[in-house]
């Protein structure tokens, strides 16, 4: 099996446990963490652990300041970018162009490079505006993946319920999976 380079963003919106759960997925491939300074703050008061837990995941840790480290680059090759979770105030810069933090400019560089690139906002309700954003990136390229767990599988569980979305972020970069029932029809 290759090894898959993955840069995974980690922005402040609610929802931390689907990283570091997606996170603990990617043991066998090549991980590029940015962490938002936001999220470290939500990630600690969202699970009780340190940031460090999480930053252990991933074989390079990038600081969402360093606008120049080398995965800002179209030259840093990389199979897919996951921002997970993704606040809606990140989903709008994207979707608006601005590169402002790293994890923003590695957005532009897997647009424009036209990479795999997948979001899982975790926002209730959506306005109109965030709607036409998502429809902006959605349009250009990205998989637009909210947190919205199926109950065709009979979860029994909140771990079910993550379990179900991460299997298809993990589905959308092609990284095989059994996290989840697959759908066999009724």
């Amino acid at each position: 099996m290759n090894k898959k380079k993955i840069v995974v963003g980690v922005t402040g919106a609610s929802g931390s446990i689907l990283a570091y759960r997606f996170l603990s997925y990617l043991k066998n491939q090549e991980v590029h963490l940015i962490m938002s300074e936001n999220s470290a703050k939500v990630f600690s008061f969202e699970t009780g652990m340190d940031k460090s837990e999480i930053e252990e995941l991933s074989t390079s840790v990038y600081d969402d300041s360093d606008v120049g480290a080398r995965v800002s680059s179209g030259s840093f090759i990389f199979d897919s970018l996951v921002i997970i979770p993704c606040s809606i105030s990140t989903l709008s810069k994207i979707a608006s162009g601005i590169s402002d933090s790293l994890i923003t400019r590695v957005a532009s560089v897997a647009l424009k490079e036209k990479r795999k690139f997948v979001i899982v906002p975790r926002e209730t309700p959506l306005s109109s505006i965030t709607l036409e954003n998502m429809l902006k990136l959605s349009v250009n390229g990205v998989s637009v993946l909210p947190f919205m767990p199926a109950f065709y599988n009979k979860p029994k569980s909140v771990d079910d319920m993550i379990n179900f979305v991460i299997a298809r972020v993990l589905d959308n970069i092609g990284i095989p999976n059994d996290l989840t029932s697959r759908w066999e029809g009724l």
